[in-house]
């Protein structure tokens, strides 16, 4: 069985096909499919994206489709950047930008007010369905970058239970506990059911 990664981000692609290994299938992306560009996210949420994403790219070719998508949700900026996190600086940006706007606004805000959430939409569609699993975890966002790995806001998302931001744990420990792990581990039994 043959599933489309609707991603041009190389970085989620990385963790949704680590996600994924071990499952009878052939992981596709859309660098596989150069005549699919970039799907424009028009979204108020990231459920109405990630469906987006997912059933524009399974209308094209007809192959099952997994989608995501992801927001980093501050309690203090009553939700932002949210549906926003990949462009919050603009579009175009890189994810250092992203960072540097992201700390500018918390600039003097003290810890116990910098609460935060990651959550990840992931998607799946075929033609018979369409399904969904949601993953979330909690941290704070840290006063400055902490850590080398990772990508996007990682360097400056801390989790208190572990005492680490993203960017300081491997790829499989980040996989374990970060919202896309979460919602990725809960598609990945949906998936081996449906590939019963």
């Amino acid at each position: 069985m043959k599933i489309i990664l609707a991603t041009h981000n190389r970085d989620k692609e990385k963790e949704l096909q680590n996600s994924l290994q071990g499952i009878n299938i052939e992981i596709c992306s859309l660098f596989d499919f150069p005549e699919i560009g970039d799907i424009e996210e028009t979204g108020t949420t990231l459920l109405e994206n990630s469906l987006l994403k997912a059933r524009t790219v399974f209308n094209i070719t007809g192959i099952p489709t997994i989608a995501d998508d992801t927001g980093l949700e501050v309690d203090f900026l009553d939700g932002a950047p949210g549906v926003y996190s990949a462009r919050y600086a603009g579009n175009n940006v890189s994810y250092q930008d992203n960072v540097n706007k992201l700390l500018i606004k918390l600039d003097g805000v003290p810890r116990e007010k910098r609460k935060a959430k990651f959550r990840t939409v992931v998607t799946y569609i075929d033609k018979n369905e369409e399904l969904w699993t949601e993953g979330r975890i909690d941290g704070i966002i840290s006063e400055s970058i902490i850590g080398d790995g990772g990508f996007g806001y990682d360097p400056i998302f801390f989790v208190p239970h572990i005492g680490k931001t993203f960017a300081e744990l491997s790829s499989a420990e980040k996989n374990k506990i970060s919202h896309r792990g979460i919602a990725l581990q809960k598609l990945r039994k949906i998936l081996i059911n449906v590939l019963k």
